[in-house]
């Protein structure tokens, strides 16, 4: 799993920082459109969401801070 981060964290290093939370949440988009599309296709395919489905709890992570920066960005400006 630690090597799952570490590739994740690699990869939002090529974008500046501020950048990071727009990132992962079209990865975690994109997630959302491939899962629906594999269910949606073949039940097989399933099976690898399944298998896959972990490497995609770093993004969710990043996602989930990210959001929950801009609301309490937005809250203590009002």
């Amino acid at each position: 799993m630690d090597q799952i981060y570490s590739i994740y964290n690699q990869f939002l290093s090529y974008f500046p920082s501020n950048l990071h939370g727009i990132v992962s949440i079209a990865l975690a988009v994109l997630i959302v459109i491939g899962v629906f599309k594999v269910i949606k296709r073949e039940f097989i395919y399933l099976i690898l969401l399944v298998v896959l489905l972990p490497a995609s709890i770093p993004i969710l992570k990043n996602v989930w801070e990210s959001v929950s920066g801009i609301i309490k960005f937005l809250l203590s400006r009002g």
